[in-house]
């Protein structure tokens, strides 16, 4: 006995330049009937949640599948799957599709080439599904909008989830966060880790989906704007604090990224207050606010 539940969408092209579209989405469990041989035109992700089962790849050889696992299925690539004939499984799906599909498999979000992948704990991809679910209710006026904004979420809460991977990042980007504003090659970043330039290379776009000069550029680039933002610091000790003890290379490198120089920026985002911006990373459940006692009561 099974129990299946799906529901599918047809967005507009209007929606399809959101970058991702969401195409259906289904719950279902128990000892399910095998699906394909089949070759589909968009994404698929699928989570079992619980159970076992089986994936077939394009050369016909079996690899089990144990829940919690995720399957991806990608366009043009034929598939072959199915739960357990005697325990059966339980899985969540969403079918989606899009140009941003490209830009999050290069950046390992989506993996074709490993089509089962363990992961830690499905919970918070079930809920992103069940919030597709929910969207999914008929006249719903905002429904590819939602689903598709969901789909983003849940490629973010499957990467989280991946067993491979800690959810915030291995040891390795952690050191270089904390070493980004450090006037280091990439080279001597390498050697503190007792890396090869290519291994450390491999890391950081294995756990950041970019290389390594990218990822401490963000880091670098997004520190000097809070500094612009916050600060009168001169431009050229901002580079410093970030650093670059070239001012003018920084500018260069600036203005490239961001698309406009650090003057330009300063005098566009400027929030210069007396003392300075708090460091305290605010609870979302309790944001600061003002209170109802009036002006000056903020908290």
């Amino acid at each position: 006995m099974y129990h299946t539940w799906m529901r599918y969408f047809t967005p507009s092209p209007v929606h399809h330049r959101l970058g991702l579209v969401c195409l259906g989405v289904g719950l279902q469990h128990g000892t399910l009937p095998a699906v394909g041989p089949r070759t589909l035109d968009h994404h698929v992700a699928l989570v079992v949640s619980a159970g076992s089962g089986w994936f077939a790849t394009p050369e016909g050889r079996r690899a089990p599948v144990t829940a919690p696992a995720l399957i991806w299925l990608v366009p043009g690539v034929p598939h072959h799957y199915g739960a357990d004939p005697d325990t059966g499984w339980d899985e969540c799906f969403v079918d989606f599709t899009g140009p941003a599909t490209a830009t999050y498999t290069e950046l390992g979000y989506i993996e074709p080439e490993r089509p089962v992948v363990a992961l830690a704990d499905p919970a918070a991809a079930r809920a992103v599904v069940g919030r597709v679910a929910r969207a999914a209710r008929r006249g719903n006026p905002l429904l590819e909008v939602e689903t598709g904004a969901a789909v983003h979420e849940l490629l973010v809460a499957l990467r989280r989830a991946r067993a491979d991977l800690a959810p915030d990042g291995d040891p390795v980007l952690q050191a270089l966060a904390r070493d980004a504003f450090q006037p280091l090659s990439i080279a001597e970043h390498a050697a503190r880790h007792g890396m090869t330039p290519a291994e450390l290379r491999t890391a950081v776009r294995r756990g950041a989906g970019c290389s390594p000069k990218d990822y401490l550029l963000g880091i670098r680039l997004g520190r000097a704007k809070e500094l612009l933002a916050a600060t009168e610091l001169p431009v050229a000790a901002v580079a410093r604090r970030v650093g670059y003890d070239d001012p003018a290379y920084f500018s260069r490198l600036f203005t490239r990224r961001v698309g406009t120089a650090p003057v330009r920026f300063r005098a566009q985002q400027g929030r210069t207050v007396p003392g300075g911006w708090s460091q305290r990373v605010p609870d979302p459940d309790d944001p600061p606010m003002l209170t109802s006692g009036g002006p000056g009561g903020a908290t």
